[in-house]
């Protein structure tokens, strides 16, 4: 691994650290918020690939696991892995990877569509797999249950997904960081 592939890490770890930056909107009742950190997995799997990206997503969780406040609203510490939203920061990492790896190998016909189903796939269809199984879980819910109570989210994530995509795209044509590095 290069210099310049840690600093992208590093980065990126900072970009979504940044995103929580956005203050969380609480849903009543379901005590988990909505956040534009999720959009921090997109881009990063989208902008560097799946190795990269979800490295940097893997140090972002390693550091809120250290106790630094990076979530919104300033949550950090090992105790948020105890939570309801735990699958959702974990599946970050595995978010980020499916996103990079899907991108790699679309780079060539890499278009706004193919970007929003990338994105669409891995920051919400791949990120719920994970979070709502968990979230049901630590409820002690139905995931049914626990899938209709994370329905309202579904919507916010879709937009974050094109917001995603379109940076990817933007990126892709003005400073391509994966191109012909894709299996780096």
């Amino acid at each position: 691994m290069e210099t310049r592939d840690i600093v992208y890490i590093a980065l990126f770890a900072a970009i979504v650290a940044a995103l929580a930056l956005f203050p969380p909107i609480w849903l009543p009742v379901i005590g988990v918020p909505i956040t534009a950190q999720s959009m921090g997995a997109m881009l990063a799997g989208g902008v560097l690939g799946a190795k990269r990206g979800s490295l940097a997503l893997a140090l972002f969780v390693l550091l809120v696991a250290l106790g630094l406040p990076l979530l919104s609203g300033g949550r950090g510490g090992f105790g948020v892995f105890f939570g309801p939203t735990a699958g959702y920061i974990v599946g970050w990492i595995v978010a980020a990877f499916v996103i990079g790896y899907l991108t790699e190998r679309f780079w060539n016909r890499l278009n706004i569509f193919t970007a929003a189903a990338i994105c669409i796939f891995g920051g919400v269809v791949v990120l719920y797999a994970i979070g709502v199984p968990w979230s049901a879980a630590v409820a002690k819910v139905s995931v049914t249950q626990a899938l209709t109570g994370s329905a309202p989210f579904i919507p916010g994530d879709i937009l974050k997904a094109i917001i995603a995509s379109l940076v990817i795209v933007t990126v892709k044509r003005s400073y391509p960081l994966l191109g012909n590095r894709s299996a780096a």
